[in-house]
């Protein structure tokens, strides 16, 4: 497919998918409102150039499924947590099915079906993890960050179990920078969620070598 052609159909799918993102949020029992323009444009920007990297070659179509279904729910998610500080059950629980189903259908248009075996090991290391640094901490990590880390450790495994090391670490990261930018004092007032989606979203759309054209 032309470049610019996939980008455009990318670009608009995007922003279609973040309109409906805002819709859905603001119609959730504790939804929230945010502006339609950063979501949209957000998603348009990220569809855009998940479009460009499967036309260009840079990455199989097979793959299409998991980063397009891990940036939505991480745009939606990252808007509620840093605006509320809180991820809704609304959203992280669904976000399991719809890992699910995006792991298998890559698996069966690839076909590799270590994918969806490989993304539900993950998803129980990640979410045992953090269900551990919960328990152990609980103002340092929330309950709806455990709930979120099953889902975004299924895309990390799929993508490579390296990527579930280096996105926990960049995700400590951009929390560390979270809290320095907005010079909290308090560890329960700084959302962990978006790091963690954030480095979800980058080895996703930027996988490692796991990921290769059949």
């Amino acid at each position: 497919m032309d470049l610019l052609l996939a980008t455009i159909l990318g670009t608009t799918a995007g922003a279609v998918a973040g309109l409906s993102g805002r819709h859905l949020l603001t119609r959730l029992r504790r939804g929230t409102y945010v502006h339609s323009g950063w979501l949209a444009g957000a998603l348009a920007a990220l569809w855009a150039v998940l479009a460009w990297r499967v036309a260009s070659g840079h990455l199989p179509a097979w793959w299409l499924p998991i980063p397009a279904a891990l940036t939505w729910f991480a745009v939606l998610l990252t808007a509620v947590d840093l605006r509320h500080n809180r991820l809704p059950n609304a959203l992280t629980l669904p976000a399991y099915p719809a890992m699910a189903t995006a792991t298998v259908t890559a698996a069966a248009l690839a076909p590799d079906w270590s994918i969806p075996v490989r993304a539900a090991a993950g998803a129980v290391v990640f979410a045992t993890l953090h269900a551990m640094v919960h328990l152990t901490s609980p103002d340092s990590l929330g309950a709806g960050d455990v709930k979120l880390s099953g889902s975004v450790g299924a895309a990390l495994a799929a993508a490579g179990w390296p990527a579930l090391l280096m996105a926990a670490i960049i995700a400590a990261l951009v929390t560390l920078l979270l809290a320095a930018m907005t010079q909290s004092r308090s560890r329960d007032s700084i959302p962990h969620g978006p790091g963690l989606l954030t480095a979800a979203t980058l080895f996703t759309m930027f996988p490692t070598t796991a990921v290769t054209s059949p």
